[in-house]
């Protein structure tokens, strides 16, 4: 039935993997068609319409046998995501796209058909729309987290022990000064690093529209920890919409207390977590050969530090 069906591979898709991944991502690009038909064979599943992608992924709508609508992603195993499967499983389709079908061995899954041509960025009112996102993430981070994943204990270790060496890099003596302090504030919680199951890259874009709920959470990157580590996404959405109404830092602060209300968190140390965002950023953007911080970054970071100290 599908060997014979054409897979188009978007250009933008195989141009990110041989970016990233070089000769590798390269190669599994070269391999997508063809895995792509295995599993329209394996699984008994006939294309339904033109498949959408982010960066690492290939989404594309299905048929199942019986007849009902679904979703195949197909990417490579990376340590970002081979714990996806992991986390909707426990999930089980509560606050989240339920899991069908996976192999462990190419990371394909077969997931719940959702609305893609609708996601929570297209609700235009920021306080609706952070609301659904908070209602989402309360639940989905009241579970705890499974044995096996990555935990926050051990990465937020890993960033202290990486402060020293990336700090040469930043140019400015502000951004040190700012990347020691969010430092200061991962050490004072990382003796205490939570035990629930985090999404880690909740943000507008990864909800949407549903039939079996009105929003569903997709893309997780489960890791075991503190709830607090779990907003900055939301937090740094829409940034340009916090602009344009003339003062960022209190809409800011107006998204961080409704989120830490949804989800019954203390601000202060919840506050701290997110510096710990922060921090994990501005150290990915010095290994990808930055000698700045974003300036969105050091807002986020500079806001809610006055109201720690507040």
């Amino acid at each position: 039935m599908s060997t014979s069906i054409r897979i188009d591979v978007p250009e933008a898709l195989a141009a990110s993997h041989a970016k990233h991944g070089g000769a590798s991502g390269r190669a599994w690009i070269a391999a997508l068609p063809a895995l792509a038909a295995g599993f329209l064979d394996r699984w008994s599943l006939r294309p339904d319409g033109p498949g959408r992608h982010g960066m690492a992924s290939l989404v594309l709508p299905v048929t199942c046998a019986d007849g009902a609508p679904a979703a195949l992603k197909l990417q490579p195993v990376t340590d970002e995501n081979e714990t996806e499967p992991v986390g909707l499983r426990v999930w089980d389709g509560d606050g989240a796209v339920r899991l069908l079908d996976h192999d462990p061995a190419t990371g394909t899954m077969l997931l719940e058909r959702l609305d893609e041509t609708r996601p929570l960025s297209s609700v235009a009112d920021d306080t609706a729309a952070l609301e659904i996102l908070g209602g989402l993430l309360a639940r989905l981070v009241a579970v705890p987290a499974p044995e096996g994943l990555r935990r926050l204990a051990d990465i937020a270790a890993a960033m202290l022990d990486e402060v020293p060496r990336a700090m040469p890099a930043l140019a400015d003596p502000a951004d040190r000064r700012l990347v020691r302090t969010c430092a200061s504030a991962v050490a004072e919680l990382v003796g205490e690093p939570g035990d629930r199951l985090l999404h880690w890259d909740l943000h507008y874009d990864n909800v949407l529209a549903g039939e079996r709920e009105p929003w569903l959470a997709i893309d997780p990157k489960p890791l075991a920890g503190d709830p607090g580590f779990d907003l900055l996404p939301a937090l740094d959405n829409r940034w340009a919409e916090l602009v344009a109404a003339g003062d960022a830092s209190r809409g800011l602060l107006r998204r961080f207390d409704q989120l830490t209300e949804a989800l019954g968190l203390d601000r202060r140390r919840a506050a701290g977590w997110t510096l710990g965002r922060v921090l994990q950023n501005a150290l990915w953007d010095v290994e990808d050969g930055e000698t700045a911080l974003d300036p969105v970054q050091v807002t986020i970071a500079a806001t809610l530090l006055r109201d720690r100290m507040g």
